[in-house]
C-alpha cells in the first residue's frame, strides 16, 4: 500500500457527484448510477461520498480518522469508488486490495470475495483494487453490496493500520522526537545567544 491503487488515467474535474453523472453519457450513466445504488444502500454511515481523484469516491472523512491516507494525509482514506473510464468503467474495492496483506482475517475476506463472485457464474475482471466493466449485467451486484457492508468504517481502518503497521505510527513519533529535541536544546540555544551578544546572563536568586 505505498502509492495509491486509485490514481488513475483518466480524471474528471466534475466538482459534485452530481455534476459528474450528467457529464456521462446516457448508458454509462445508467450503469454507474446502478453500481452507486448499490454502493449507497451498504455503505456504513462513518463513510462519506465525495469526488476523490476525480471519480465518485467513498472515504473515511478526517472527521472520522484524522490521519488521512498515508499517501497524501490530506486526502481522506480512501475505501471504494467509481469510474468511468476510456474503454471500461471501474469499481475499485480496497477492502480486497487490504486483504493481500499476510493477515489471517483480511485474507479470509479476500479470499471469500472471490469464491462469492464465482458461484454467480460471472467472470471477475479485477486487478488488485479495480473491477472493470461494459455494462452492469458483468457485475455480481449482490456480491458487491455484501462486500461493502461486510466492512464497517472502523473495521477498515483497523485492516489498513495492520497492513501498514509500524508506518502509521512514525509521522506522530518523528514529530514528538523533534518537539522534545527543540524544548532540550532551547534554553542552551538563548543562553549562547545573550553571551554572543554580551547581555549579562543573570544569575541564581541568592547568589551575588
Amino acid at each position: 500500500m505505498n502509492e495509491s491503487p486509485v490514481l488513475l488515467r483518466m480524471q474528471s474535474k466534475a466538482a459534485t457527484v452530481a455534476e459528474y453523472l450528467a457529464s456521462l453519457p446516457a448508458d454509462r450513466r445508467a450503469a454507474i448510477e446502478a453500481v452507486r445504488k448499490v454502493v449507497l444502500k451498504n455503505l456504513d454511515k462513518s463513510y462519506q461520498e465525495t469526488m476523490q481523484y476525480g471519480m465518485i469516491g467513498y472515504s473515511v472523512p478526517h472527521s472520522v480518522y484524522p490521519a488521512g491516507y498515508h499517501c497524501d494525509p490530506k486526502q481522506p482514506l480512501p475505501f471504494a469508488a467509481i469510474a468511468s473510464q476510456k474503454n471500461y468503467m471501474s469499481l475499485y474495492l480496497m477492502s480486497p486490495y487490504c486483504g493481500c496483506v499476510d493477515d489471517p482475517e483480511h485474507k479470509e475476506y479476500a479470499h471469500w470475495f472471490r469464491d462469492a463472485w464465482a458461484k454467480t457464474g460471472k467472470k471477475l475482471d479485477m486487478g488488485k483494487s479495480c473491477i472493470r466493466f461494459t455494462k452492469v449485467d458483468d457485475l455480481a451486484l449482490d456480491v458487491i453490496g455484501e462486500a461493502i457492508k461486510k466492512v464497517p468504517a472502523k473495521r477498515f481502518i483497523e485492516g489498513y493500520e495492520a497492513a501498514l503497521g509500524d508506518r502509521v505510527k512514525k509521522p506522530a513519533a518523528k514529530a514528538e522526537k523533534t518537539s522534545a529535541k527543540t524544548k532540550a536544546t532551547k534554553p542552551v540555544a538563548k543562553k549562547k545567544v545573550a553571551a554572543k551578544a554580551g547581555t549579562p546572563v543573570r544569575k541564581a536568586a541568592g547568589k551575588k
